[in-house]
């Protein structure tokens, strides 16, 4: 089963982007802390030094999520609810591949702050 569900902060302006087949792609972003593996063995001061973070490329197909994901901005926290894909690509120095999140649902958790 390859199903993936993700909070996390938004990292990045959503970039939509229309493919020459005409179909549209909004992707962004987002980052999410990664637990300190022995939180109780280090002291705190260490802890803060080595917080650690995965970011995840996330895409969106359908209009809904398109629509809700183009009114993102940096720092707002969301769930994302999708499956894990690996896409091919050329380039000039050959075949090339990535993973990235294909989201189905997308739900905005905590609004982002202005600056």
């Amino acid at each position: 089963m390859n199903e993936v569900r993700l909070t996390g902060r938004v990292a990045t302006v959503p970039q939509e982007t229309t493919l020459p087949s005409g179909d549209v792609v909004v992707n962004l972003r987002i980052v999410i802390p990664r637990p300190s593996p022995n939180p109780g063995r280090r002291q705190a001061h260490e802890v803060l030094r080595r917080v650690t973070v995965d970011t995840f490329d996330v895409a969106f197909w359908t209009k809904t999520t398109q629509r809700t994901a183009r009114r993102l901005v940096g720092g707002e926290i969301v769930e994302v609810n999708g499956a894990l894909r690996r896409r091919f690509y050329r380039t000039i120095t050959g075949a090339q591949s990535r993973y990235e999140i294909e989201a189905t649902t997308l739900r905005i958790l905590q609004r982002g702050r202005p600056a």
